[in-house]
């Protein structure tokens, strides 16, 4: 007998999470992350967001269409790299973070969004944002950040650049289940795309990326089309419910921790989703 906010899962995992759920097996511990969904306002088809598909050769959710975002490189959390709109400080009562970890996980964001879309959030100033991220210098700094030759924040300086924190908004706070043996803890950000730049797939890590309307990308999620995580599709039906950028970027937003459970239920192994996410996960 299945339930309403559980995923069953395979028979394979059912000795694992028994494992887990007798103290037999230690999760891995899970390695701080930032994820942004970068969304536009399109003429003909609305709000749309931009997504990842990961190549199947990834040891993490191969596969899976996702938004830009990676783990916390340590040099992230440079105190010294040009700053504007909400402090580390506000952006730790945000996410319920201290100061470093916020400063990490911002930087992380940006630097991720860059890496794998060629998306910038910085500008010249703290008004303006970089209106152009295309060519053979750009792709030079994009490499260096790439095999860490270079620091996000040592990115920033050289080119004369402020991280704009303000175009950034909080939206949610998953934890990748005890079951998998790679785990994150990943904030999840908003952002609008900045005038003039244009996203495309840059990435090794991906084979395919398109802007879609997020109730469509849940929906084929739903129907087996586009394989997803649960926190991915639980975004994308709450971003469903809204009609533009400005609405999301306006919406207020309390973070909640959310971190799926593996549970046996009448024998069989099942991933049981927070309730209040669970209500915006599509299932059937």
């Amino acid at each position: 007998m299945g339930i309403t906010n559980g995923l069953k899962l395979p028979e394979s995992f059912r000795g694992q999470v028994e494992d887990i759920l007798a103290g037999r097996t230690e999760p891995p511990p899970a390695r701080d992350a930032a994820t942004v969904v970068v969304l536009r306002d399109h003429d003909e088809h609305g709000l749309q967001a931009f997504m990842l598909r990961r190549v199947r050769s990834m040891a993490f959710a191969p596969g899976a269409y996702v938004f830009p975002g990676g783990s916390v490189d340590p040099r992230d959390g440079e105190a010294a790299l040009a700053w504007s709109g909400p402090s580390p400080a506000e952006w730790g009562r945000a996410f319920n973070a201290d100061e470093t970890l916020a400063r990490e996980l911002v930087c992380a964001a940006v630097r991720e969004t860059f890496e794998e879309t060629l998306v910038l959030l910085a500008g010249p100033t703290g008004e303006t944002v970089v209106d152009d991220t295309r060519g053979d210098d750009w792709e030079a700094d994009r490499q260096a950040l790439l095999d860490r030759s270079q620091s996000f924040g040592g990115f920033l300086d050289r080119r004369g650049l402020v991280l704009r924190s303000d175009l950034l908004r909080p939206w949610a706070h998953w934890i990748t289940p005890k079951i998998e043996p790679k785990r994150y803890d990943t904030r999840f950000f908003v952002a609008a795309m900045p005038a003039g730049q244009r996203a495309r797939d840059v990435s090794t890590e991906a084979d395919q990326v398109a802007w879609v309307r997020p109730a469509e990308a849940a929906e084929r999620a739903r129907r087996g089309e586009w394989m997803m995580l649960p926190p991915t599709v639980a975004t994308l039906a709450e971003l469903a419910e809204f009609e533009t950028v400005a609405g999301v970027l306006a919406a207020r937003r309390e973070i909640v921790v959310h971190e799926p459970v593996a549970e046996i239920i009448d024998g069989d192994a099942y991933l049981v989703l927070p309730e209040d996410a669970a209500r915006h996960y599509p299932q059937g």
